[in-house]
């Protein structure tokens, strides 16, 4: 997506302080309020996924039940459909005590309010600058199901801002008074068998595919991904198996006016999901088609293909369990042919004790460009993935000319209590390529490949099942890559951020 650059102001972070007090009202009621039941799953999921939620929460709840094995892998697993926040209505007005709260089981609603403050050291994206800022996001998710049956109709309204922000001001950040969804669907319940929907989409769409790296419904990033187009979902969370078939034009931000549609970039995807072949393997194929047709003079068109194929699973009840997924792509870069490869290794170990213990080794590799003045691009192309926690939290380092091993421990003291640290160590696939995202290259490799070490921990805490807060603090031991630059020195990241889901 396009970054818009403005002006940064400064403004206090809570500008409607009565709106903010009664969500926080609403959030210290009692647990008995009618918040989703967990997600039910026939083995243990990762304590905490950071997945669609901008906080993680040590469950994923949602209106649908899992029935099978979802990954351990950290932020991998797609946000329910529809999102996490979202109750049934009827749930609510029973809550209220009204006597005829059944009635309103057609209707899905759900307010979600993200407050975070960011302490950042050296921020490479921007500049190698240093900030203290408060982001702020509010969606509000409307949508009509049953009553009309097979016709079905979802809205979902985004609000993301940013205060006190030095740094250049990017839609990554701001995206005001916005549309995040708006569609309408046909549905089947039955059409593929007993419980085996059918669904058909078009509109405005926002959604995770296979394990959120190429395709992802962003949750700690104050704004979000979405689409233009037509979905066609065979399945749902709760199938032995699921099909998607997708062709959209990916949603251009504005920070201050309405987002639209990039009619020049057609997105175009197959993927499936097989989860009951084998308790132990799972599978997720899948096949995407980025097309750029750009107009006016000195543009350039893409076609990248990206074909891949996720499998995760259990081994047997070692207590053991592993997450593989590899792409490759190929097609045409502007000028030049494009030949990349991705892949991510993980294999964690659950140990048998009431904190859940589990600790996780893993390796990512993205292919850089080695050659840039040759007729072939190497650099592998992140698409619409998320970046956040699989590279780190301090959003310095994406799935694009990047090697990096490293580890995870988490456990849960206590049942609302989740605690997790990372060691991570980065390279660049290509000295010759770029940084991404800080877009700063070396030429010739002058300045080594080595980035540095990462150590980076968080702290979740579900005050009631509305409200969660987490705290996490990340720090970057400048490489040889990085001292050699003007002004190269050690990176700290610093986040305070709470939840309410109403």
């Amino acid at each position: 997506m396009h970054r818009m650059f403005a002006q940064p102001r400064r403004r206090w972070p809570c500008a409607a302080p009565a709106s903010c007090g009664a969500l926080l009202v609403l959030a210290l009621a009692p647990a008995s309020a009618p918040a989703q039941e967990p997600a039910a799953v026939t083995t243990q999921p990762a304590s905490t996924q950071h997945d669609e939620s901008a906080t993680s929460q040590p469950t994923a709840p949602s209106i649908s039940e899992r029935k099978y094995y979802v990954t351990r892998a950290i932020s991998a697993t797609p946000a329910p459909d529809p999102p996490v926040y979202v109750h049934r209505a009827s749930a609510l007005a029973e809550w209220f005590g009204a006597a005829d709260a059944a009635s309103l089981s057609w209707l899905d609603v759900g307010i979600e309010q993200n407050t975070r403050y960011e302490h950042r050291q050296n921020y490479y994206p921007a500049g190698n600058l240093n900030d203290n800022r408060f982001l702020m996001r509010n969606r509000a998710y409307l949508g009509i199901r049953e009553i009309v049956d097979p016709l079905r109709f979802g809205f979902e309204f985004q609000d993301a801002r940013a205060f006190g922000n030095d740094f250049p001001e990017i839609t990554q950040d701001v995206d005001e008074n916005d549309l995040l969804q708006a569609f309408g669907e046909l549905y089947f319940q039955n059409a593929l068998g007993e419980k085996h929907p059918l669904s058909f989409r078009a509109g405005r769409q926002s959604f995770d595919l296979v394990n959120r790296r190429l395709v992802a419904r962003n949750g700690f990033r104050n704004s979000t991904n979405a689409f233009d187009g037509f979905r066609l979902r065979a399945g749902d969370d709760t199938t032995s198996w699921e099909i998607n078939v997708l062709a959209a034009m990916p949603v251009e931000r504005f920070a201050r006016r309405l987002d639209q549609p990039d009619d020049e970039r057609w997105f175009y995807g197959l993927t499936g999901y097989f989860r009951a072949l084998d308790p132990g393997i799972l599978f997720k194929p899948y096949y995407f088609v980025l097309d750029e047709d750009r107009k006016g003079f000195n543009k350039y068109d893409r076609e990248l293909h990206t074909v891949g194929l996720n499998v995760f699973g259990l081994l047997g009840d070692s207590g053991f369990d592993y997450d593989l997924d590899g792409a490759w792509q190929f097609g045409k870069s502007r000028r030049r042919n494009h030949r990349a490869f991705a892949t991510h290794a993980e294999l964690g170990y659950t140990i048998t004790h009431d904190w859940k213990p589990r600790l996780a080794a893993f390796v990512d590799y993205a292919s850089g460009d080695r050659h840039p003045f040759d007729r072939t691009n190497e650099r592998f192309d992140r698409l619409f993935g998320a970046s956040h926690m699989f590279y780190a939290p301090t959003d310095m380092f994406t799935r694009e000319n990047l090697i990096q091993p490293g580890l995870r421990w988490t456990v849960k003291p206590l049942k609302n209590l989740t605690l997790e640290s990372f060691y991570r160590a980065y390279w660049l696939a290509s000295d010759s390529d770029t940084w991404s995202p800080s877009n700063v290259r070396a030429r010739y490799g002058r300045n080594g490949d080595f980035l540095g070490h990462g150590l980076d921990v968080a702290v979740i805490y579900q005050i009631t099942r509305q409200w969660t807060i987490e705290i996490g603090y990340a720090h970057l031991t400048a490489g040889e890559f990085i001292q050699n630059l003007p002004n190269g020195d050690d990176s700290d990241f610093f986040y305070v951020q709470t939840t309410l889901r109403l």
